[in-house]
C-alpha cells in the first residue's frame, strides 16, 4: 500500500530522460508499473463514459484529481444542486415560517462547509 500511495501522490512521467543510474531506472520502472495498476483499477471501477473521458490520461494522479473535481466534496455539481434548492425555496402557504428559515439557513450553511461564498450584490439582485 505504501508504494501505491507514493505513486498516487506523484506525477509519474511516461519516459525518463537519460543520465540516470540503473537503480533510479529500476525505481522509475516500478513506479510506472504501480501507476499502470492504479489506472487500471480506476478505469475498471468507473462507468463507460468516465472511462472514455479518462483513458487518455497518462498517470493515476491526473485521473484522481479530475475525478475529485467532478465528484468530490467540493465539486461544482454539489454547489449547483445546493444553489438550485436555495433559489427555488418557497414558503408554502400555511407552513411555519421558522421551518422555512431553518431550511434556508441550512442550505447557506452547506455553502459555508464547502468554502463557497456568493457575492452579496448577486444575492440581492436575485431576490429583487
Amino acid at each position: 500500500m505504501e508504494k501505491i500511495l507514493d505513486v498516487m501522490e506523484q506525477h509519474v512521467h511516461e519516459s525518463l530522460p537519460g543520465g540516470f543510474s540503473e537503480e533510479e531506472w529500476i525505481t522509475w520502472e516500478e513506479m510506472r508499473d504501480q501507476d499502470l495498476r492504479i489506472r487500471t483499477y480506476i478505469l475498471a471501477s468507473i462507468t463507460n463514459e468516465l472511462q472514455r473521458q479518462h483513458k487518455h490520461m497518462t498517470d493515476a494522479r491526473s485521473m484522481i484529481v479530475n475525478l475529485q473535481e467532478l465528484y468530490g466534496k467540493y465539486s461544482r455539481t454539489v454547489r449547483y444542486e445546493i444553489s438550485k434548492q436555495l433559489f427555488k425555496a418557497k414558503m408554502e402557504k400555511g407552513t411555519d415560517v421558522g421551518d422555512h428559515v431553518l431550511k434556508i439557513i441550512n442550505l447557506i450553511g452547506q455553502f459555508k462547509v464547502l468554502d463557497f461564498y456568493m457575492d452579496v450584490e448577486l444575492q440581492i439582485d436575485l431576490i429583487l
